[in-house]
């Protein structure tokens, strides 16, 4: 149940999508933590796939700007990935607490 970086960042970036469908790509490389050109590449990826679609609106006068919209695909990949990460993060968890545990017991004799 290992997760990749690039199921990791389609995951997040769908997770932004999801809630901010008129999102900009450079306040979505700012939420990604990636570059301007990082985000409009894996933005491009699920396009791509089909994970998500692009509608375009106009912003301020004439200046154009997209929505973007999760896909049923792209929910349905979301809930995937997610539930990988899940997962991952209760093993993590759980291998923390055993090792908070030890300590415990060291610390205690």
């Amino acid at each position: 149940t290992f997760m990749s970086e690039p199921d990791t960042y389609r995951l997040r970036l769908l997770q932004i999508v999801a809630a901010s469908p008129d999102i900009s790509q450079r306040r979505l490389a700012s939420e990604l933590g990636v570059s301007l050109g990082k985000a409009h590449y894996l933005l491009r990826a699920l396009l791509e796939k089909g994970l998500i679609k692009a509608e375009g609106f106009r912003r301020h006068g004439n200046k154009l700007a997209y929505l973007y919209l999760v896909t049923p695909s792209g929910v349905a990949e979301k809930i995937r990935l997610t539930r990988t990460y899940l997962a991952r993060k209760e093993k993590e968890y759980e291998s923390i607490r055993k090792e908070i545990e030890q300590l415990r017991q060291e610390v205690a004799t």
